[in-house]
């Protein structure tokens, strides 16, 4: 009984760090989204300003 005790408290303990360390995964994710949605629309209005279009992916590139 006290083995699975054991065993139980450390699962338990391997859980909550797991899930402490998703959130704090999560939180960077959403501050570098961030960031890059920043860059991009920093990047789209010089490329605005500059006259050139932006190639957003989606456009066929213009050798085909």
């Amino acid at each position: 009984m006290s083995a699975l005790e054991e065993k139980i408290a450390h699962l338990t303990r391997t859980v909550d760090d797991l899930s402490d360390m998703i959130a704090r995964q999560q939180g960077e994710i959403m501050m570098l989204t961030r960031r890059v949605q920043m860059l991009m629309e920093r990047e789209a209005e010089r490329e605005a300003a500059s006259g050139t279009g932006i190639f957003m992916g989606d456009e066929r590139p213009p050798h085909y």
